[in-house]
């Protein structure tokens, strides 16, 4: 994939914000309560926002936090959910108008489940009517990755998507962000990768698999990129080999 050159893009201010900076173009929040990880990727066209939040409320905060961050009335035009979890996805409906990507199977997972996603959200702790709320408004991607995927946002600014699971969940998509000069790679991996806490293995999960999934991650992002899980603080390379290695030592995988 290319990098980015020095191209003539507006850097967000990400500090002054609350957002973590990852590199000039790419920042991410960790929200609060559940501590899922949302990330944010400016080009000079177009802006992906990555994950939607537990709520419309939170959503709606992630697409106001976006607007002030990239400024001169731009907003979010692409939305990428990792993985079809409540956490992850409820926020959706608050952003509408965006093209929304997920993995190949994804979308039937939320027309399906969404009395679990809502039962599942409300056991963790959301207020029932809100979930309910989210649940009848959730939204389907409309783009379904099945191997990988580019967006150009503008300015030289490339995103690969990436169908990388089963694992977590059999729907796992992660997003890798090349370097600009002197930068890293940024690699978003969903829930695949969790720092705060042990992996989450749930009845949808693909424990077989998984361990392969963290190895096309290692392969996409390669030993110097950044690694961003979940939930949790940024890791690195050897956090995710680690994981790995825990992951097929529990699940008896080689």
């Amino acid at each position: 994939m290319d990098t980015y050159p020095p191209a003539p893009v507006v850097a967000p201010a990400w500090a002054e914000s609350g957002w973590e900076r990852l590199s000039a173009r790419v920042g991410r929040c960790r929200l609060p309560v559940w501590d899922c990880t949302a990330g944010l990727v400016v080009g000079a066209d177009a802006a992906l926002m990555i994950e939607a939040g537990a709520s419309l409320r939170e959503g709606a905060r992630l697409r106001t936090e976006a607007r002030h961050l990239l400024g001169g009335g731009r907003r979010v035009t692409h939305l990428a959910l990792t993985h079809p979890h409540f956490d992850h996805v409820l926020g959706a409906a608050a952003f509408a108008g965006v093209e929304v990507f997920g993995a190949v199977g994804v979308d039937t997972v939320l027309d399906t489940g969404r009395d679990a996603l809502r039962a599942d959200a409300v056991a963790h702790g959301l207020d029932p009517a809100a979930a309910a709320e989210a649940a009848d408004l959730l939204v389907r991607p409309r783009h379904l990755v099945s191997g990988e995927w580019t967006l150009d946002l503008g300015g030289g600014t490339r995103v690969l998507l990436a169908n990388v699971g089963p694992g977590h969940t059999a729907h796992d998509l992660a997003v890798l962000v090349p370097g600009g000069p002197g930068e890293p790679e940024v690699v978003f991996c969903g829930d695949l990768v969790e720092e705060s806490g042990d992996p989450q293995a749930g009845p949808d999960a693909a424990p077989a698999h998984w361990p392969a999934a963290l190895d096309r991650l290692l392969d996409l992002g390669g030993p110097d990129a950044v690694y961003v899980p979940g939930h949790g603080a940024v890791v690195d390379a050897a956090f995710v080999r680690r994981q790995r290695d825990t992951l097929a030592r529990r699940f008896g995988v080689t």
